[in-house]
């Protein structure tokens, strides 16, 4: 069963609802998304550091300050989205797969009261 999102839509605080074609409704807080990017340079970062010295302090541009948003979501073919977030990194491509392991389940109750904007 190929399953693909039917809705999106952003929920407070700072979340991404995804409403899938089996009727599952899941919640994805965009930092969690943001940093469990799929991107090659960011497996990388969360490998452990091994060898190499740990930076000890980390330089941000402004973008990074800020509280992260989802700029856009676009669907790459019928299989994923690319996710842009206002830190300015867009390089992610979140397979439904992938998106699937990573979402937390919404109860009926919960999913009408983020609709609500309670």
């Amino acid at each position: 069963m190929n399953l693909y999102p039917v809705q999106l839509r952003i929920a407070e605080p700072a979340s991404l609802l995804i409403e899938w074609s089996d009727g599952r409704t899941q919640q994805f807080p965009l930092a969690e998304l943001r940093d469990l990017c799929p991107c090659a340079s960011c497996r990388e970062k969360r490998k452990p550091a091994g060898s190499q010295p740990a930076a000890l302090l980390p330089v941000l541009t402004p973008a990074e300050t800020l509280p992260l948003g989802l700029v856009s979501m676009k669907p790459v073919g019928n299989y994923a989205y690319s996710i842009a977030f206002s830190d300015g990194h867009d390089t992610g491509i979140y397979t439904f797969e992938y998106l699937r392991e990573l979402g937390h389940e919404v109860l009926r109750d919960e999913q009408e009261a983020a609709g609500s904007g309670e």
